[in-house]
C-alpha cells in the first residue's frame, strides 16, 4: 500500500514539475510580447510627431502611408494586448493548479 502511495506522490511531483516548467515558458512568452508591445507603442508615439513614415520590409526601409501604418500598428498592439491577457489567464490557472497539487503533496507527506 505504501508503494502505491509513493508512486502516486512521485507522479504528482512529476506533474508539479511539468506545470512549473509551463509557467516558466509562459513567463518567457509574456516577456517577448511585452517587448513587442513596447516597440509598437514607441513606434506609434514617434509616428505622431513625424511627417513621413517608413516601414521596414526585410532589410530595407520603404516610404509608407502614415495613416495605414498607424492603423496596422494599432491592430498589432491590440493583438499583442490580447495575447498578453490570455497568457496571464493561463498562467494564473496553472499557478492555482500547481498550488493545489503542492498542498496535496504536502498533506500526503505529513500523513506518512
Amino acid at each position: 500500500m505504501t508503494e502505491a502511495k509513493d508512486n502516486a506522490a512521485q507522479e504528482n511531483i512529476g506533474r508539479l514539475q511539468m506545470i512549473e516548467q509551463q509557467v516558466q515558458t509562459m513567463a518567457m512568452q509574456k516577456q517577448q510580447f511585452q517587448s513587442q508591445l513596447f516597440e509598437v507603442e514607441n513606434a506609434l508615439k514617434e509616428l505622431k510627431t513625424s511627417k513621413t513614415a517608413y516601414k521596414i520590409v526585410g532589410n530595407i526601409m520603404v516610404l509608407s502611408d502614415k495613416e495605414k501604418l498607424e492603423k496596422d500598428l494599432k491592430q498589432k498592439k491590440e493583438i499583442i494586448d490580447l495575447r498578453i491577457t490570455n497568457i496571464d489567464k493561463e498562467e494564473k490557472k496553472l499557478k492555482e493548479k500547481a498550488k493545489k497539487l503542492q498542498e496535496e503533496l504536502l498533506s500526503k507527506l505529513k500523513k506518512k
